[in-house]
């Protein structure tokens, strides 16, 4: 798929969020279970319930508690979308298994999975600065500074996209090769997580 086609995805998943705007609204994946498109639909999903959360989460008004259930389900959240990443990467070094880099090949910095993950939190980025641009509260010098920064969005989303799409020829080509290191969070792990296997004892 091309980094466009991926993008149009996230889009699909942020505009089915708002119909919505509930962070306990039970998602609805249009596409096939387990198909390459729903697990970006998945990502981005998960994406966009965590920006809401960390939108409640910064209410100075929120009762501590309440404030820290929705830290534990963001650290959750964390730990579902770096899951979905590396499923995602999964994906990726099945189709390429059989190239043959190139003695000249290059590692890239990311995997494709990850270049991904800042492309799905770009189409957020780009979706509530579009909002703030709308606003009818506001005065014209806050739309003028959110329109200024929705076009450099946009212009990072269209380079972005476009180094997505030349990353997988390069791969494809051998010009490139992927190498993915499976991120290994501690702070979830109850056997990591010294204040978790500390209350074990």
């Amino acid at each position: 798929m091309t980094g466009e086609a991926c993008n149009k995805i996230f889009v699909q998943s942020i505009e089915d969020y708002h119909k919505y705007d509930n962070i306990n609204q039970t998602i609805e994946n249009p596409h096939a279970e387990r198909s390459f498109k729903s697990l970006l639909y998945q990502k981005n999903w998960i994406d966009t319930v965590q920006w809401h959360l960390e939108d409640i989460v910064r209410d100075p008004n929120i009762a501590p508690d309440e404030g820290m259930k929705i830290k534990r389900r963001i650290d959750r959240s964390n730990q579902e979308r770096t899951d979905l990443v590396e499923q995602l990467d999964d994906v990726y070094l099945a189709q390429f298994r059989n190239v043959v880099p190139k003695d000249s090949a290059r590692l890239n910095t990311e995997s494709p999975a990850w270049v991904l993950d800042r492309m799905s939190i770009l189409c957020l980025k780009i979706y509530h600065m579009h909002e703030q641009v709308e606003r009818t509260d506001v005065n014209q010098d806050h739309m003028a500074r959110c329109r200024a920064k929705l076009e450099i969005l946009q212009e990072q989303q269209q380079d972005l996209t476009k180094s997505f799409d030349e990353m997988l020829e390069d791969i494809e080509q051998g010009s490139k090769y992927m190498k993915v290191y499976r991120q290994m969070k501690m702070y979830n792990d109850d056997t990591l997580n010294p204040i978790l296997y500390g209350k074990e004892s």
